[in-house]
């Protein structure tokens, strides 16, 4: 325990250089930008900036991209109260009650809410991170390739599974990301595979092609494609002096604050979208115990503070199993994980090893990143909130310049931007047709890493798949993924069986 403490004095004082809390402040902030404009979201907001990111170290690289992750769980919360549009799918909770507190002339008491929780649950579930981290990793050592393989199969059909779509259509979508990523040279022999005889091929396709085109592009030509009624709408610029909640709301907040940290945190350190999930458990919870339920939906800031809490606790819960695991079990950390990798640190149980600067910098900048977003969050609203005022045939040209541009700085080439196009209007298609993009992004982030692990792990047991069954983590992992796989049936026949015992018609 105190070790971890020194640990993290020794983070502080990394975090606390003059580059790297530039670079913290810099990636708050464009969180905090990312979050209020609507659709964007953390994924594609890490996505356009890890360009930028290409001339720094690693450390003040990997601070910046946090900074935009749990910045932008900040920041979603603005839309949502103010416009009634959720600025990232975390904060379609919020909408409910934030929105009407809005209507009644409380935004400003919602925003604060808001920010404050958000400053409580990411500050405990940092804490967290700081003593649950260490012990994981040294656990974490003990796996070996069957155990990683079964790990990344477990993680890819559980996101499946609580995406919200169609289950079938996410495995359709990570089946797809893991083909994708098979293109290039073979990780194990070098041989050229799916490359059709072109040289840029060789390297593979580039994730920051696939992240941009599917979650920058996409969103573009979605808009593009929308009504104009929602930035029509009248936005509720909140004033300065409304924006300090009641001791009332202060009391009425701590419990579900406190309780939406405690799910947050659990919810992060398990596959799939940990934010949005942890939101939608959060509002449950507060609404089930509360003592005036019939206030859920009309304005509750009980409604407010659990979900906003739980997102952001959530996301930093998240990159427990990223640093330690070398695992995403949530897209934007996928995001984060080519990043990491693009800057020559392989996360694992070795990162708290080998690059122990990197590991307690970025832990210690979430501290410095949340008082940052809270100080900004209370004055600065109605500044934030000025910005959907941007009219959209000023504000999508301008993102679309920015994707074009970003791409064309990762290797300066007319290639990658083709390459974007492309998967941009596949983004538009699987919008439309309601795909999910996030499996197909993870599965091309952990494709290869699995492939190596399973091929690994035939090499250990010459060619005997039982290697996977008989050794305890590696059974464990798989038996969970066969339950998610069966889930869908056993819902479906549940269902079938309750119609024919409760069907009038039935005689039952």
């Amino acid at each position: 325990m105190f070790e971890s403490l020194g640990y993290l004095f020794n983070g502080f004082g990394i975090a606390l250089t003059a580059g790297n809390l530039f670079y913290c402040l810099v990636g708050a902030i464009a969180g905090t930008l990312v979050g209020i404009l609507p659709g964007l979201g953390p994924i594609a907001g890490i996505a356009l900036l890890i360009p930028a990111t290409f001339s720094l170290d690693p450390t003040a690289a990997i601070i910046m991209l946090a900074g935009v992750y749990y910045g932008a769980m900040y920041g979603g919360s603005t839309t949502s109260i103010l416009l009634n549009v959720p600025g990232e799918t975390a904060s379609v909770i919020t909408c409910i009650d934030g929105y009407q507190m809005a209507q009644k002339g409380r935004a400003g008491q919602a925003l604060a809410i808001c920010a404050i929780g958000s400053f409580i649950a990411g500050s405990i579930a940092i804490m967290g991170m700081v003593f649950l981290a260490p012990p994981l990793a040294e656990a974490a050592l003990a796996f070996g390739p069957p155990e990683y393989f079964s790990l990344m199969l477990c993680g890819f059909v559980v996101l499946s599974n609580v995406t919200g779509g169609s289950f079938l259509k996410s495995l359709m979508m990570a089946v797809i990301g893991l083909i994708i990523g098979t293109v290039g040279l073979d990780p194990v022999t070098g041989d050229y595979r799916f490359t059709f005889g072109f040289t840029y091929l060789l390297g593979g396709i580039e994730f920051v092609a696939v992240a941009i085109g599917l979650f920058g592009i996409g969103e573009v030509l979605n808009n593009v494609a929308q009504t104009r009624e929602l930035l029509d709408r009248r936005v509720i610029v909140p004033r300065l002096r409304d924006l300090y909640p009641t001791l009332d709301d202060l009391r009425r907040s701590i419990g579900s604050i406190l309780r939406g940290t405690g799910i947050g945190f659990g919810v992060g350190l398990v596959p799939g979208p940990a934010p949005v999930i942890a939101t939608y458990a959060s509002y449950m919870v507060e609404k089930r115990i509360s003592n005036h339920p019939d206030e859920f939906g009309k304005g509750a800031i009980e409604g407010v503070a659990g979900p906003e809490s739980a997102n952001n606790a959530a996301c930093q819960s998240a990159f427990i199993p990223l640093f330690v695991l070398g695992i995403p079990f949530a897209p934007p950390t996928a995001v984060l994980l080519g990043a990491l990798l693009i800057h020559g640190v392989a996360p694992g149980p070795t990162m708290l090893s080998e690059h122990p600067g990197v590991f307690w910098g970025v832990i210690a900048s979430m501290y410095i990143g949340n008082f940052i977003l809270l100080v900004l969050n209370l004055p600065f609203v109605p500044l934030f909130a000025n910005i959907l005022r941007i009219p959209k045939r000023i504000l999508l040209p301008l993102v679309m310049l920015f994707c074009l541009t970003g791409m064309f700085s990762v290797n300066n080439s007319l290639h990658d931007i083709w390459l974007m196009l492309l998967f941009g209007a596949l983004g538009f298609i699987m919008r439309k047709w309601r795909y999910e993009a996030a499996p197909l992004l993870l599965a091309l982030v952990l494709g290869p890493k699995m492939e190596v692990a399973f091929r690994q792990s035939l090499m250990i047991s010459h060619g005997d798949f039982a290697l996977f069954l008989t050794r305890p983590f590696s059974c464990a992992f798989l038996a969970v993924t066969l339950l998610f796989l069966c889930l869908p049936g056993i819902k479906a026949a549940w269902k079938g069986i309750g119609r024919r015992l409760f069907n009038p018609e039935g005689g039952e």
